[in-house]
């Protein structure tokens, strides 16, 4: 089992780093406890070469490979897919995601479109120093669910401006032995095969619109390469979900459709 952190702040020994560390130990030992074997890495954003995102389009019109910021975007887009569950952190930044972390989003538009992490979880971390995370955890969970992650929970950690590492453990060793439980379990159980009625729902919504535009647009080839947009396809990957349930949200996502395209 492979999980990737990626860490939206460029404190290598901050608050979301430590978060991030506490939360690793804990998936350690409950990786041990089932038995399942664990490749855990950390990959610090803010020391990536990633250059900001010039809106150029080129990622959309002709794809990701011919954008003209030759940095470390591919590679770091290669290791999210080698990976089974992705930790998003991010500290909270003037009530949202950091810089960095929105810079990584931003970079990634082009898989809103093609949603290439299908099949695979994510659970999303908000560092923060005494206000709310929501809404930094909402920037990055409207992300991430678009890229076709499955979302697997969200928690926010209020840590001052700067707490020790044992302070941190002592505070939040309960809550982080939650979320490594809950993703590894997510993992293990394959939870992405039974994907939630709002993802059935932006499916829909996607397919309709890919059937009615057609063409030989890079987005185009990509969703009838993998078939997505064959009538009796209900979502990317093979699925699990209720019959009512997948025919209540087709049913809404064709009547929402008209109104997001």
């Amino acid at each position: 089992m492979k999980v990737l952190a990626c860490n939206g702040s460029y404190r290598t020994n901050g608050n979301t780093r430590r978060v991030l560390g506490l939360i690793e130990d804990q998936m350690r030992r409950e990786a041990d406890r089932m038995g399942e074997g664990l490749d855990f890495e950390v990959v610090d954003l803010g020391y990536l070469n990633l250059q900001m995102c010039r809106g150029c389009r080129i990622c959309f019109d002709r794809g990701e490979e011919h954008c003209p910021l030759k940095d470390d975007l591919l590679p770091l887009k290669a290791k999210m897919k080698e990976a089974d569950g992705i930790l998003a952190a991010t500290p909270v930044y003037v009530n949202d995601v950091s810089g960095i972390t929105k810079n990584w989003i931003d970079r990634l538009a082009h898989v809103c479109h093609r949603p290439e992490f299908a099949g695979k979880c994510a659970y999303l971390v908000a560092t923060v120093g005494a206000g709310p995370a929501s809404h930094a955890l909402t920037t990055l969970n409207m992300a991430l669910r678009s890229w076709g992650f499955y979302m697997v929970g969200q928690a926010g950690f209020k840590t001052g401006a700067l707490m020790k590492g044992s302070e941190i453990q002592a505070h939040y060793q309960k809550q982080a032995g939650k979320v490594a439980g809950k993703l590894l379990h997510a993992i293990r159980g394959r939870k992405f095969t039974r994907p939630s009625f709002l993802s059935l729902m932006t499916f829909r919504i996607q397919q309709r619109f890919w059937q009615q535009a057609g063409g030989e647009s890079v987005d185009y080839r990509y969703w009838k390469n993998l078939g997505w947009v064959e009538p009796e396809r209900t979502f990317y990957i093979s699925h699990h979900a209720n019959r009512a349930k997948v025919t209540m949200a087709r049913l809404a996502g064709a009547a929402i459709a008209p109104f997001v395209s």
